[in-house]
């Protein structure tokens, strides 16, 4: 079991939801933490929320010098880094056929190239402590969705190479333990913030993602999250409803598209 008392922790898209989440449980178990997220203000009031042992960064994850850059000056203050959370994401929604490619390429830059930023930034840090990856990917990473295809792309190649890095680094006998978190719906304000499709509602999108499909807290998320991380579990499912579609595919194999396909159509997703 790992513990955190007195290590340091990189929470990026900490600004709210489960990075903020994590980031306060992380204090709570004796870590120090950095903190960031694209808004100063957001990363801040983290940072102040968690008490002394934090400090808040802004940080662009689709900047990929920014990043680096941010991995520097992390080990530079706080001597070393023991765990990263890769976090940081936006959503999109709407068909594929309305889909804008700027608004796709942007969900990309945060959510798939994000992660890999981050990941190689750290990792060599993390080799030096013996220390931990996780990589949130969603349950959207592990079944596809109507009207989610950035998303679901996205999330299905951050598990991808999430997997395929673990795989590496046990080979090599590199010391890092790496875990893929599959999130599923969780009371956060990603929906709300989302980008949509021009034949898409947003109010109504969000309210449905509100009402219908967040069933778990970022409080319990962070908890479930840090207990995982803690037995260095490779996949960490997030929520009841992430088990239940987790469960799909290996059930049912590619039948599992009918019955989404049908869920969405209830929900009128």
């Amino acid at each position: 079991m790992r513990t955190y008392s007195g290590r340091t922790a990189v929470v990026t898209g900490a600004g709210s939801g489960i990075g903020r989440a994590v980031a306060l449980h992380l204090t709570q178990l004796g870590a120090q933490v950095a903190v960031s997220d694209i808004s100063k203000e957001a990363a801040l009031e983290t940072a102040s929320a968690c008490g002394k042992s934090a400090r808040g960064f802004e940080l662009d994850v689709a900047d990929r010098q920014a990043v680096f850059a941010h991995a520097e000056e992390v080990v530079a203050e706080f001597g070393s880094v023991d765990l990263v959370l890769n976090n940081a994401g936006v959503a999109l929604h709407g068909p594929v056929s309305e889909l804008g490619i700027d608004d796709m390429q942007w969900l990309m830059d945060i959510n798939y190239w994000g992660v890999v930023h981050g990941t190689q930034a750290f990792l060599p840090h993390l080799t030096a402590s013996h220390g931990q990856l996780a990589n949130v990917s969603s349950v959207f990473g592990l079944v596809a969705v109507p009207k989610q295809a950035a998303y679901n792309a996205a999330k299905f190649a951050v598990r991808g190479f999430t997997e395929a890095l673990r795989q590496e680094l046990k080979v090599a006998g590199t010391p890092v333990a790496v875990s893929t978190i599959h999130p599923g719906g969780i009371r956060t304000a990603i929906a709300r913030s989302a980008r949509v499709s021009a034949g898409e509602d947003p109010a109504a999108t969000a309210a449905l993602f509100d009402q219908k499909l967040a069933h778990t807290t970022p409080e319990k998320a962070a908890r479930i999250i840090m207990k995982g991380l803690a037995k260095e579990k490779p996949r960490i499912l997030v929520g009841p409803d992430a088990y239940v579609l987790a469960a799909l595919p290996r059930l049912l194999g590619i039948g599992y598209e009918k019955v989404v396909a049908r869920g969405s159509a209830a929900l009128d997703v």
